[in-house]
């Protein structure tokens, strides 16, 4: 391991360092990847960023606290590095220290796993609005499935944060002060819904590795109605299935899903819509191959209702072109049934009718690199406007743990080669 960090280390700087953004060289992608004779740079984890709510622990941002935040990692690699996003930060943010280790259990982590954090050799680092932050190469391998925990300390006043709203895993906030290096995780006294600022995670991976597959969604990719702390939303499932084919035809799988995402629409609860954020969340992600695309239902469903398919469809096709631009294979998730559904104003008969025309398109068009018939695998075969009743969450419209398995086991692993 020794060459191999003195492949990767920077050279140390004095005092704290800032950075504008990430280099380019930094990203890895079949057009620029970091590849040498150790292995490569993929994604395990990601989080897609979002704008701050108008009240509660996003609007109120954090000011001499240790946020404490749980991840597990789709793929196995030698060594991490963390990926932090400033994105919809009106000031700059400073990050006084930051750890990561291997999760105990809740937040508590596993004794000699600890391992410091830094930008550029320094464990301070100031982000610019709008910015993101690489960190150094961290010497900690990782196994796939095995939770980590990164805790970030912030000494001053961060305004409103860049988060993740709808994360299914708790996090911790501290009380006053650095609390990065604590074991027993007794200073984390507010549990939260939420990953604040931590954008990614990526692994040095075995060269045998092929990629990563990026999942871009709605609420439906974020895991909503998914068990809390179970990693039971559908990329994970699609990832506890790749992982079982065996070394030779790895992949990651990286959730890009927003709640309540659109693909034409932005929104401030929802975040800003599917083209707008495609670059970020989809087309920077380190190893990236593949692209599974599932949004459209909310453009449907959310008023002003999008009822024009045609809309629709230009919107997807604008995402396929962009994505085969950049050297990926993208493939068509069909819309999943939602009549019935107890969200007010949500279901209409209009609607429906969008949601059948998409589809038809989506099947027989032949503008995607292939198609995975999700609607197919939820819709009850008693009531295909329905989901199936054994896979519903309750709320008509997203599924449940086993709804989510059913969707992985939907998936054609021989897309991916």
């Amino acid at each position: 391991m020794g060459s191999l960090f003195g492949l990767l280390t920077v050279p140390k700087p004095n005092g704290t360092n800032s950075v504008q953004a990430m280099h380019h060289d930094d990203m890895s992608s079949p057009v620029n990847s970091t590849r040498h004779k150790n292995g490569h740079w993929i994604g395990t984890w990601s989080a897609s960023p979002q704008q701050p709510h108008g009240e509660g622990v996003s609007h109120r941002g954090f000011n001499n606290e240790t946020v404490r935040m749980i991840v597990h990692p789709h793929l196995s690699g030698k060594a991490i590095r963390l990926k932090f996003s400033n994105a919809f930060g009106e000031n700059p943010l400073t990050i006084g220290k930051v750890t990561v280790a291997k999760t105990k259990k809740g937040s508590h982590i596993r004794p000699g796993t600890l391992r410091d954090v830094t930008f550029g050799g320094t464990e301070s680092i100031t982000v610019p609005a709008g910015a993101r932050a690489l960190s150094d190469p961290v010497k900690l391998p990782v196994s796939y499935g095995e939770d980590l925990t990164v805790s970030v300390y912030f000494p001053g006043e961060t305004g409103p944060s860049t988060w993740h709203r709808l994360s299914r895993q708790t996090s911790y906030i501290s009380i006053s002060g650095d609390h990065t290096a604590e074991l027993n995780g007794v200073a984390y006294k507010t549990e939260v819904e939420g990953w604040f600022y931590l954008e990614a995670v990526d692994v040095l991976a075995q060269p045998s590795v092929k990629g990563a597959i990026v999942t871009l969604g709605d609420s439906i990719t974020d895991g909503h109605s998914s068990t809390l702390n179970a990693n039971h939303r559908w990329p994970d499932y699609l990832a506890e299935r790749i992982q079982r084919q065996g070394k030779g035809r790895q992949y990651s799988v990286l959730n890009s899903g927003i709640s309540g995402n659109k693909i034409l629409r932005d929104s401030p609860v929802y975040g800003v819509n599917a083209l707008a954020r495609l670059d970020r969340d989809v087309l920077t992600q380190s190893g990236a191959t593949h692209v599974i695309l599932l949004e459209g239902i909310n453009d449907i469903g959310h008023e002003p209702h999008t009822f024009d398919a045609n809309k629709i469809i230009a919107g997807m096709k604008q995402i396929v072109d962009q994505v085969h631009a950049s050297g990926l294979k993208v493939y068509g998730g069909t819309l999943t049934p939602f009549e019935g559904t107890t969200i007010e104003g949500y279901y209409t008969e209009e609607g429906e009718q969008t949601r059948q025309e998409v589809n038809r398109w989506i099947r027989t068009g032949g503008y995607f690199d292939g198609v995975i018939d999700f609607d197919k695998a939820l819709r009850d075969p008693e009531n295909p406007l329905r989901l199936k009743p054994e896979f519903d969450s309750g709320d008509h419209l997203h599924p449940n743990d086993k709804g989510y398995k059913a969707m992985a086991e939907a998936v054609n692993l021989s897309l991916f080669k």
